[in-house]
């Protein structure tokens, strides 16, 4: 098939690539010229495990391109996908500017039948709308399809390549077959639905798993003040079919660009319709207040923070991206900023980004971990990157002021950190130390 991506963001560059795999013939459409030249380079201009070699090996085979040209890719295409973005408005409501734009674009371009597949998230009866604004412009037939996402930035081509599931929502019956062909090879548990159900499925299924992840973290607190241990507490609760492993991590609260425009995108839906989604409010607020939690156990090991030294360990909102929209990180540095710490920064991927967004005196930027350690009073573990769970931590101690560790993703385990000194606060557990055993009872019997 031939397919014009219309946007070259995590959702629009990787399901381009992952289609051209498929054999299908795929442009990838930018505005944006400095992305279309990097990308006509065979670089990415995001950051995703194993990418750039899948571009190369589409484009040095045909079967990938790149273009500024909307109006020409759209008249060489059956397939037009719109990938484009659609950040929140101030009142958390999406903003559907850039879809509009791109929708009028389309309708222009077009010189022949076409079938639209929405894979932005938009809001239920975004592609009525979408439906109309074509028609309007054009006698040219078409067909509407919505064709919602559902991959995880980090393993966002395992996710579409060998997908949970494919939700389809369509109106026309007769483009069955030919989605099944679309995304033949990648999975055969297709969902077919009306178009409505297909938008609400994408929101039900994100503020489903923030709502784990809020829940799993209220879970924590009562578990420090009861002396249970919250990393066994959700293994236990995982191995219930019913409930499942997933997204029970206890820790600083779920970022990125899709659970928190998201969850408050449905509120605001449930609010158009008068409906008070109570349930969700909650888990955003549980989300907002996790992450200050690292300030008090900060206060309470070292007690002022003013002068401090504070390293910090992971910028980006999860391992393995760059992506530092609504990283918990941001707010606790600006907290320690105004509480007069100096702040030493460390990211292997991320920092660049971050630093973009946020500068100031009193960060300092670092090349290695132990650079961040090295005459700290404590260390902020704040994303759980590989690096820093395959650190040697006695050379961590070694490095630091006053030895203090916040592992604020439950990354280290008991063994870890016996015999290294470290004084180490985590996330629904237990107060542990590195200097022995009897440290760890007297701990337990406090919180008890």
């Amino acid at each position: 098939m031939k397919l014009a991506v219309i946007g070259t963001g995590y959702v629009g560059l990787v399901s381009g690539v992952c289609f051209a795999l498929g054999e299908n013939q795929v442009i990838c459409v930018d505005k944006d010229v400095e992305k279309i030249n990097k990308l006509n380079r065979m670089e990415s201009p995001i950051y995703e495990p194993g990418i750039e070699a899948l571009i190369e090996i589409n484009f040095r085979e045909g079967r990938l391109s790149f273009s500024t040209d909307l109006q020409e890719s759209v008249r060489c295409s059956d397939i037009i996908i719109l990938a484009v973005g659609t950040p929140s408005l101030p009142n958390g409501e999406v903003n559907l500017q850039y879809i509009e734009d791109a929708v009028i674009e389309i309708a222009n371009a077009m010189d022949g039948y076409k079938i639209i597949m929405t894979k932005s998230t938009v809001v239920v009866g975004t592609n009525e709308k979408i439906r109309k604004m074509i028609s309007d412009r054009t006698t040219h037939p078409f067909d509407i399809v919505s064709a919602p996402e559902f991959l995880r930035e980090g393993s966002a081509i395992r996710d579409t390549l060998h997908p949970d599931r494919v939700v389809i929502g369509l109106n026309n019956p007769e483009l069955v077959p030919i989605m099944r062909q679309l995304h033949q090879g990648y999975t055969d548990n297709i969902f077919v639905t009306d178009i409505r159900s297909a938008e609400m499925i994408k929101y039900a299924s994100n503020a489903f798993l923030a709502t784990k992840i809020s829940f799993i973290n209220e879970i924590s607190n009562i578990c420090e003040k009861v002396g249970a241990d919250v990393t066994e507490v959700a293994e236990g609760m995982g191995m219930d079919r019913r409930i499942g492993s997933s997204f029970l991590q206890a820790g600083i609260g779920y970022g990125g660009s899709c659970f928190p425009k998201d969850t408050n995108a449905l509120i605001q839906i449930a609010g158009n319709v008068d409906y008070d989604f109570k349930l969700l409010q909650s888990v955003v607020e549980v989300n907002r207040e996790r992450r200050f939690m690292i300030i008090p156990k900060l206060r309470e090991s070292l007690g002022t923070l003013n002068g401090a030294v504070i390293g910090i360990w992971g910028l980006a909102f999860k391992p393995n991206t760059d992506d530092v929209r609504e990283t918990p990180a941001r707010e606790i540095i600006e907290m320690l900023v105004a509480e007069g710490a100096i702040v030493k920064l460390y990211d292997p991927i991320a920092a660049d980004n971050f630093r973009q967004q946020y500068d100031h005196p009193q960060l300092r930027w670092c090349s290695l971990p132990e650079e961040a350690a090295e005459d700290s009073d404590a260390i902020c573990l704040l994303t759980a990157w590989g690096v820093f769970k395959d650190i040697n931590l006695q050379k961590v101690a070694n490095v630091m002021h006053r030895k203090v560790l916040i592992d604020g993703r439950n990354v280290y385990t008991k063994e870890q950190i016996e015999g290294t000194g470290l004084s180490y606060y985590s996330i629904g557990r237990p107060q542990l130390s590195g200097l022995n055993d009897s440290v760890v009872i007297e701990a337990v019997e406090m919180n008890l």
